[in-house]
């Protein structure tokens, strides 16, 4: 047994059918007087049942959360809370709601509960990123941590089916940069491989049947590892990627996932063998690059970059930018390397 270091992170998960009505005992148990509740306009109707379920506690809202959290909508967010005078949050929806709350927990230290209804993982990680012109920058905190986690697979079944594949290969990717982190220890192995397996099987039942409680449980139960078993490994040269094409290019969060994860795990496959005999063990396949490509074309989600309204004009200041950062990865990567990278997942053709 090698030496290992492995961190435990703080919180409370409520997990299984039904649990969103236990939303307003949770606010209550933290202490919560005065709430604000984020959301986005998608989910109106599940924000109204939830302020009408809090009463007066509900003293503010924020109906509009979009991707890539702006400075500018983390600053008006604050200041919601501020003139509030908010001693709870609580986000409900996928990231972009539960990474505008993180920004204003980090500001004013308000206790947060987090409703996922997609498939990213982000609820259960300090990590938080804000975009300020062409960049978008993470940064940890503790007190961007949710203090409980309500996971009720009944707020998935309204996901399209994009939405759902787009997500849950987000939370694949977690998976997959924990086997083969900086940081890795026995037990984040195990979280990744279960959280993998779970995502593998439960997603492409969810995609084909939207109703099946069974398959997105089991898909919800893979993000929640995937969330958990990033906050305590760390990011390498996927989310590096990730982060530029979203914050510099405005290309979309999960759909840029499913693009970019084949290509960047056949690129790390000869410095990380153990990793990728896991992955595809996981995905019960042969080769773990050529599993993850297959299994989001059988997902539906989109196959290039191309397809995501990239132009091949930008893939040379995407490669400086995502080279010119600061980021592990098991297997250095130049400029030149990035963008050969860059120029297979643009095409879209089978690693």
């Amino acid at each position: 047994m090698q030496p290992f270091t492995h961190e435990t992170l703080p919180g409370r998960v409520l997990f299984g059918v039904g649990r969103v009505d236990e939303v307003p005992l949770e606010a209550e148990r933290l202490g919560s007087r005065r709430i604000l509740v984020i959301t986005t306009p998608s989910l109106k109707n599940e924000a109204d049942a939830l302020r009408l379920a809090l009463g007066e506690r509900a003293v503010a809202s924020w109906p509009d959360a979009r991707p890539h959290v702006s400075r500018a909508d983390a600053d008006r967010a604050r200041q919601t809370a501020r003139e509030h005078q908010v001693d709870g949050l609580i986000a409900l929806g996928g990231g972009s709601a539960i990474g505008l709350a993180k920004a204003v927990a980090v500001d004013d230290g308000a206790p947060m509960v987090a409703v996922p209804t997609t498939y990213s993982g982000s609820e259960m990680t300090p990590i938080y990123g804000i975009t300020e012109g062409r960049r978008k920058k993470t940064a940890r905190d503790e007190r961007a941590l949710p203090k409980t986690v309500v996971y009720d697979p009944c707020l998935t079944t309204g996901l399209p089916p994009a939405v759902t594949a787009s997500t849950g290969m987000n939370a694949l990717a977690h998976c997959v940069e924990a086997l083969y982190s900086a940081s890795p220890s026995p037990l984040s192995k195990l979280q990744a491989v279960e959280g993998a397996s779970a995502l593998a099987g439960g997603l492409t039942s969810a995609v084909h049947a939207s109703e099946d409680l069974d398959a997105r449980s089991e898909a919800l139960y893979g993000a929640y590892l995937a969330g958990a078993v990033l906050a305590v490994t760390g990011m390498a040269i996927h989310h590096r990627i990730r982060h530029v094409l979203g914050g510099t290019f405005g290309l979309p969060h999960g759909p840029t996932n499913s693009v970019i994860l084949p290509h960047v795990v056949r690129f790390n496959a000869p410095a990380a063998p153990e990793a990728m005999k896991s992955i595809a063990d996981a995905l019960d396949v042969r080769d773990a690059a050529g599993g993850l490509f297959d299994l989001a074309r059988d997902l539906g989600a989109p196959a290039g970059l191309a397809d995501l309204d990239m132009s091949e004009s930008d893939l040379e200041e995407a490669a400086h930018l995502v080279a010119d950062g600061d980021y592990y990865n098991p297997r250095p990567a130049t400029q030149s390397d990035v963008l050969g990278l860059l120029a297979a997942a643009h095409v879209g053709r089978r690693p």
